[in-house]
C-alpha cells in the first residue's frame, strides 16, 4: 500500500513520484477492472487479451511496488536527518509516522464504522465469524491482514488497509533493529536475508490463498529492498549518467515486461517471479535517484500529471474505493452493458484523484501539521518541507 515518507530535508524526486503515481493508478485499474473488465469491451477488438488483463489485474505487483518506494523514502529520509541508521531517534521517527498516518486512518475507519452500522450496500460486513469491533481492532491494531486470511475478505473498502498493516509493522520494528544492530555492515545482511527470502515465504503458503496475499514476509522483503537500495544509494553515486540512463533503460523495460508476461516467466522462475519484479523497481529508483543527484532538475517530460497521483498515492489509495463502487454502480444502472465500460476508467481515476486532492489539501496535510506540532512541540517552530 502506498504509504508517504515522513517530512524530510530531501529534494523530490520526480521519477520516484512518476513511480509512486503509475502505481496507484495501477491499484485503481485493478480495482475498477475486477468489477468492469476491459477483455468484455470494445478495446478486445483491437489489443491481445494478454494486455488488457495486465492493465486491470496487476494491482497486486503496483502494491509490491509501493512497498519498495516506501522502504526507499522512508529511509533515505531517515539518513538524511540521522546521518547514519544506527543514530535514529526512534520517538521522533514513530511521532512522525504517526502524524502522517492516523489521521486518514482513524478518518477511515470511523467513517466506515458509521456506513457498517446503516447498513449501506457495499460497506456492510457480512462474512460469518466477522464483525465490526474486530475489523477495526485488525485495522488500528495493524493485523487487518491476518483478520482476513483467518476469516476471509471485508468488503473493499476496509480491504485496503491490509497492506499498510505490513507496513506499519516493519516501521515499528525498523527503528528498534537499527538502533540495536547499530552498523551497516550488521544490518544489511539481516535486511539482505529478509530480502532473499521472499520467494521461499510465499512458497511455504498453501491452501490459504488470501493470507498467501497478504501475509507479512513477502511485504516486508519488498520494504527490505527499498531499504538496501536507500543505503546503496547514500554511500555512493556514479561520476556521469550513463549507468542511471542503462538502469533506466533496463529496467523501465522490465518492470512492464515482467508485468504483462507473468504467466509466461511463472514456469522458469515460479515464486521468483515477484522477487524479479521488485530487484527491477529498486534498480529504476536507482537510476531515478541518481539521475535526479547528477542533473538537478531532472524530470520525465510530461508527467506532471502522474506526479501529482504519486505525491497523494496515500490519500488516494485510502479513498479510492468509495469512487470505484460509486461509479460502478452508476455504471451498472446507466452503462449499457459492458462493451463501452471503458468509458467508465476516465471518469473513475479522475474522481479517485479529485478526492484524493480534497482529503490531501483540507485534511490530511493541516492535521498531519497539527498533530505533528503536539508530537514534537520543539521542533515546531521550524518549518517542515513536504516529502
Amino acid at each position: 500500500m502506498p504509504t508517504p515518507p515522513p517530512s524530510a530535508p530531501l529534494a523530490r524526486n520526480a521519477g520516484i513520484d512518476v513511480l509512486r503515481g503509475v502505481s496507484i493508478i495501477l491499484v485503481l485499474l485493478n480495482h475498477i477492472g475486477l468489477r468492469i473488465r476491459l477483455v468484455q469491451g470494445v478495446l478486445a477488438a483491437y489489443l491481445p487479451e494478454q494486455l488488457l488483463d495486465t492493465i486491470n489485474f496487476n494491482g497486486y505487483e503496483a502494491v509490491f511496488l509501493f512497498f519498495v518506494i516506501s522502504g526507499f523514502l522512508i529511509t533515505s529520509h531517515a539518513l538524511a536527518r540521522w546521518g547514519r541508521l544506527g543514530s535514529i531517534d526512534a520517538r521522533a521517527f514513530y511521532a512522525r509516522r504517526a502524524a502522517r498516518i492516523l489521521p486518514c486512518l482513524l478518518a477511515l475507519v470511523a467513517l466506515l464504522a458509521v456506513l457498517d452500522l446503516l447498513r449501506v450496500h457495499g460497506y456492510t460486513i457480512t462474512e460469518p465469524g466477522q464483525s465490526l469491533p474486530r475489523a477495526i481492532v485488525s485495522a488500528l491494531g495493524l493485523h487487518l491482514n491476518w483478520y482476513e486470511g483467518m476469516t476471509g475478505y471485508l468488503p473493499a473498502s476496509w480491504d485496503v488497509l491490509w497492506s499498510l498493516s505490513i507496513e506499519e509493522v516493519f516501521y515499528l520494528g525498523f527503528p528498534l533493529a537499527c538502533l540495536l544492530l547499530r552498523r551497516n555492515w550488521m544490518l544489511a545482511p539481516a535486511l539482505a536475508v529478509l530480502a532473499a527470502s521472499l520467494p521461499f515465504s510465499l512458497g511455504a503458503i498453501v491452501g490459504n490463498p488470501i493470507w498467501r496475499e497478504k501475509a507479512y514476509l513477502p511485504g516486508m522483503s519488498a520494504i527490505a529492498v527499498g531499504v538496501l537500495t536507500a543505503m546503496l544509494a547514500a554511500r555512493w553515486t556514479p561520476r556521469t549518467t550513463l549507468l542511471p540512463r542503462i538502469l533506466l533503460i533496463v529496467a523501465g523495460l522490465g518492470v512492464p515486461a515482467v508485468m504483462l508476461f507473468e504467466e509466461q516467466l511463472w514456469p522458469f522462475l515460479h515464486n521468483g517471479t515477484l522477487l524479479v519484479l521488485v530487484a527491477l523497481t529498486a534498480l529504476l529508483i536507482l537510476a531515478f535517484h541518481w539521475l535526479s543527484a547528477l542533473t538537478p532538475g531532472w524530470t520525465i517530460p510530461g508527467t506532471a500529471w502522474l506526479c501529482s497521483f504519486g505525491r497523494m498515492s496515500y490519500e488516494i489509495y485510502l479513498t479510492h474505493m468509495f469512487v470505484v463502487l460509486s461509479v460502478v454502480e452508476l455504471y451498472k444502472r446507466f452503462g449499457g452493458g459492458p462493451r463501452w465500460g471503458l468509458l467508465w476508467y476516465v471518469p473513475a481515476i479522475a474522481a479517485a484523484w479529485a478526492l484524493g486532492w480534497v482529503v490531501t489539501r483540507f485534511f490530511s496535510t493541516p492535521v498531519e501539521r497539527v498533530v505533528r506540532a503536539r508530537l514534537m512541540p520543539h521542533r515546531a517552530s521550524v518549518p517542515q518541507p513536504v516529502a
